[in-house]
């Protein structure tokens, strides 16, 4: 067994099913790993990876909420908003009309090129391909775009964050400072590319990283634009 294995079955010991990414409809469940998504939950799993940057969940939560009770919650409505009025909508989560800026560009380029996130995250398209897609968009770097493909997209690949690097790192898996792109490249060597397994141990070693109060960086500017 690899020493990454290895920490994954202790954190999954340790911390149990973690149920990401969570939605309004079932919260944090297990099945959401596998389960059908709707539209909606596909679109509310990538506003929520975009206004998680730079805050906590809690703060996003609310700005979703705002976002469902406005009824905005659909790639034409979001596209089609007044920038002022949707970063007040959002304004829970911070840096929020750069933030408003992202989503409005995100949903205009789904609404534009794909019509919806289904197929936007159509099967016959490689991750390759949709990785590059999503990180051509402005305020979307690569945690940002890993995490829309693992969670959303149901891709494998693997997101990396403070929480993971420190966790590794106090456990002699890479160096404190090791670069985003080794790290994932880390990860890919190491696990069967497995989606599940993916979604499963970031959000296990998010769980440890709050636990051992490994306090998360804020993301890069790649991120924020």
């Amino acid at each position: 067994m690899t020493g990454v294995l290895q920490l994954y079955r202790e954190l999954y010991q340790r911390h149990g099913p973690q149920g990401w990414w969570p939605t309004k409809s079932k919260g944090y469940h297990e099945s959401n790993a596998t389960r059908f998504f709707s539209d909606s939950e596909l679109l509310e799993i990538c506003i929520g990876a975009i206004l998680t940057q730079n805050t906590n969940w809690s703060n996003v939560e609310k700005a979703l909420a705002s976002l469902f009770e406005a009824g905005v919650m659909s790639v034409a409505a979001l596209s089609q908003m007044d920038e002022l009025a949707l970063a007040q909508l959002i304004r829970s989560s911070g840096y929020f009309r750069q933030k408003a800026r992202k989503l409005r560009i995100f949903a205009g380029h789904v609404l534009v090129r794909h019509g919806s996130l289904k197929e936007m995250f159509a099967p016959m398209r490689s991750t390759d391909e949709l990785r590059e897609e999503l990180l051509s968009l402005w305020g979307v770097g690569p945690e940002t775009a890993d995490s829309i493909l693992v969670y959303a997209a149901r891709r494998p690949s693997f997101v990396i964050d403070a929480y993971t690097k420190r966790v590794c790192a106090a456990r002699g898996l890479c160096a404190p400072d090791i670069d985003y792109h080794t790290l994932q490249s880390f990860f890919h060597k190491e696990l069967p590319a497995d989606v599940l397994l993916f979604n499963e141990f970031h959000a296990l070693l998010v769980a440890e990283g709050k636990l051992q109060g490994l306090k998360k960086k804020p993301i890069s500017d790649t991120e924020h634009g």
